[in-house]
């Protein structure tokens, strides 16, 4: 018995040895590249550029100089963007890595201004009743004080289906299952949440641009999964990155407790199908 029990520990102590081994491994290799972003037009430094290594989840932002530096190694692909400029993803080679200073231009984007129709609303200058007039979204989201999280009250969006085929396809489900099957992204989300310094840079971003390149899905994809979330039209519009990341974390985790049967079905909603 004592054996067994001696064998076992010594096989754990020799896994959890080897995969500090190899995170202390690939430290090592890390090195520090170095560059600079500016504009293509004027050739102006842009400062507070985001710089993401999206293998590593380590990010920064550059400085009034439009420098940066970031831990790489080969192979790794850096994601930058900037209010305004086409975003970029730089494939890092062993060549990038030998210590020159890059100089990366990127493009301002092409605005596409659709038209805009401004409607007139009778206000009087009395609370009560002009808060009548004025058209309200069907979900507002409110905030608590003490809790992380914010919540939107309203009725949930029904989703009406063409098909059965469609009934039975749940974007929650599929979700559930193709992060069990890819832990290393999940943990890369729950990164992007955590993180101060990563936090604050999605914070920024509305580009769903990382968020989709970590789930490897399309943005209607996303869009769906985030109604079948119980998230509103106008949050999928307007939110921030930061808190579309929260958002998709905190389904799997409900749902995620459902499959486990920690909590009963009906407390969360998991399908759209009945009138709520």
């Amino acid at each position: 018995m004592h054996k067994k029990i001696f064998s076992f520990l010594f096989l754990l102590f020799i896994g959890i040895y080897a995969y500090a081994q190899e995170d202390i491994k690939k430290d090592s290799l890390a090195v520090n590249l170095k560059g600079k972003i500016i504009s293509v037009t004027d050739k102006k430094p842009l400062e507070s550029a985001h710089i993401l290594n999206l293998n590593s989840v380590e990010g920064t932002t550059t400085n009034r100089q439009g420098l940066f530096q970031i831990p790489a190694m080969a192979n790794d692909t850096i994601y930058i963007s900037y209010v305004g400029y086409q975003s970029i993803k730089l494939k890092v080679t062993k060549d990038l890595l030998k210590g020159n200073e890059l100089e990366i231009a990127i493009h301002e984007k092409t605005a596409i201004i659709d038209e805009v129709t401004v409607k007139a609303h009778d206000l009087i200058g009395v609370l009560v009743v002009d808060a009548e007039n004025v058209p309200l979204d069907k979900f507002n989201r409110i905030h608590i004080d003490g809790l992380p999280q914010a919540y939107e009250v309203g009725r949930p969006q029904s989703k009406k289906y063409n098909s059965g085929l469609n009934a039975v396809f749940n974007p929650i489900d599929f979700w559930y299952n193709k992060l069990g099957k890819k832990p290393k992204e999940l943990k890369k989300l729950k990164k992007l949440k955590d993180a101060d310094k990563l936090r604050d840079i999605m914070e920024e971003k509305f580009s769903r641009e990382v968020l989709l390149t970590y789930m490897d899905m399309s943005r209607k994809d996303l869009n769906d999964l985030l109604k079948e979330c119980s998230r509103s039209d106008r949050f999928i519009r307007k939110a921030s990155d930061l808190q579309v990341i929260e958002a998709v974390l905190q389904c799997y985790d409900n749902y995620r407790a459902v499959q486990e049967g920690k909590v009963k079905k009906d407390i969360i909603r998991v399908n759209n199908q009945g009138n709520n």
